[in-house]
């Protein structure tokens, strides 16, 4: 065989009615496609195969996983050229993309020339496995309190040691706020923590609890610069032990604690503000409206939440919506996104009322580039705390969400409500400018 990766572009060409948008380099050395930007390489048939059988973003993420196929050059270029062909969203559902159609194509007995070709390019094989090794276990009913702790572990007990090269020594998970396009990615998620802090009203001695807690830097931000009394929870045992450290290290152990304990099992509110900061994800819809109703009941009259969620695009057709295969295989297993307007809606139907809704996806962005910057860099420790086929999809999920967000296909905001008092009293300041300007720390 020789030649392959011209014949893999002429077989996409025809199949697709136009050219592949990346050159290719094919396991025997062969190149094919345009000369400029960055090159997909495929080490081997067995990348072929697990497209032939899981047609689309699955097979390609297998094969990314595996590490039998990779891009030479600028990621995020290779990511953006494929994005009309491995994914796809239309206004009543998810669109079949032209990658998904061309496989899937290729397994049509009617299309016989094509599949011949390539029968003879990849040759007869089962089904690949799948590299399971980096893939979650699921036990039990969806979103019972064993599973989800079994799909957290696997997404957050991927070590500290890790994290800490990722996420910098904020070791904070979520959106940062970008006041100054120039700042660090510290000063980002200082800016987002202490945003936070002045929307939630905090001040000393009021009661803190922290939803999906991570490992406990708004727990510290919120007692060291604000002087509350917290309580962090969250069901990864990882996080808990090195949020606990950090808090016992600067000397507010006795001021604040962390829990290994999920949501629906606080008893012991009521609590005068509540964050839950990428943390929502996680619960699914079955759950999301006990996931309200439980903040709802843990809150004062008169106390504040705030949640900071990714959301979805809406669909005109919601039952047309589809969970990410390779999201849920290998990144956040059971996890799931909602549209805003849902989110807010099932907030007030627990008695909530929303005060502010503020969008970030710009900002989430920036937050990945900097987290995929820190994971390139110092790509041969990271293989030191993990495998490398988890820090590959690691790289692979940040650098396409990143895309996600830069052309609006997800979003993120931070929504801030209210639980009033029996008088229909907010407690609440009438202009934003309370925690834009006003608020001042301890």
């Amino acid at each position: 065989m020789t030649d392959a990766a011209g014949r893999l572009s002429e077989m996409a060409k025809q199949a697709l009615g136009r050219p592949l948008p990346l050159r290719l380099r094919a396991w025997d050395g062969s190149e094919a496609g345009p000369a400029d930007g960055p090159v997909l390489v495929v080490r081997g048939r067995r990348a072929l195969h697990r497209l032939a059988w899981k047609p689309g973003e699955l097979g390609l993420a297998r094969a990314w996983v595996a590490g039998e196929i990779d891009v030479e050059g600028d990621l995020y270029e290779a990511l953006d050229r494929l994005s009309g062909l491995v994914w796809g969203r239309g206004e009543t559902g998810p669109k079949r993309p032209a990658l998904l159609r061309t496989l899937s194509a290729l397994r049509d007995p009617h299309n016989l020339r094509l599949a011949a070709e390539a029968l003879a390019l990849v040759g007869p094989a089962l089904p690949p496995a799948p590299p399971r090794e980096e893939a979650v276990s699921r036990r039990g009913p969806l979103h019972s309190l064993r599973r989800d702790r079994d799909a957290i572990s696997h997404h957050y007990d991927v070590g500290n040691d890790f994290y800490s090269l990722v996420l910098g020594p904020s070791m904070v998970y979520s959106c940062a706020y970008w006041e100054d396009s120039e700042a660090t990615l510290e000063d980002a998620q200082r800016a987002k923590l202490d945003l936070i802090c002045r929307k939630l009203g905090l001040r000393r001695g009021q009661r803190l609890l922290d939803v999906g807690c991570g490992w406990g830097s708004m727990v510290l931000h919120a007692v060291e610069h604000y002087g509350v009394e917290a309580v962090g929870v969250t069901i990864s045992e990882e996080q808990a032990g090195l949020a606990r450290k950090r808090l016992a290290e600067a000397g507010y152990a006795d001021r604040a604690e962390i829990r290994v304990q999920d949501y629906r099992e606080i008893d012991d509110g009521p609590f005068d503000a509540i964050s839950s900061i990428g943390m929502a994800e996680h619960v699914g819809s079955p759950q999301f409206r006990l996931y309200t109703e439980t903040l709802h009941r843990l809150l004062k009259p008169g106390g504040r939440l705030l949640n900071h969620q990714i959301a979805r695009r809406p669909l005109r057709d919601e039952a047309a919506y589809e969970i990410d295969e390779f999201i849920d295989r290998y990144v956040f297993p059971d996890g799931e996104l909602a549209p805003v307007g849902t989110t807010t809606a099932l907030l007030e139907d627990a008695g909530f009322e929303v005060r502010d809704v503020e969008a970030l996806r710009e900002h989430y962005a920036l937050t990945l580039r900097s987290w995929v910057t820190n994971l390139e860099k110092h790509w041969p420790q990271a293989l030191q705390h993990t495998t490398a086929g988890r820090a590959r999809v690691w790289r692979l999920y940040m650098a396409a969400s990143a895309l996600a967000f830069e052309q609006n296909n997800i979003g993120v905001n931070q929504i801030l409500a209210v639980r009033t008092t029996p008088d229909g009293n907010a407690k609440m300041p009438r202009t934003r400018g309370h925690w834009l300007y006003g608020a001042t720390k301890t």
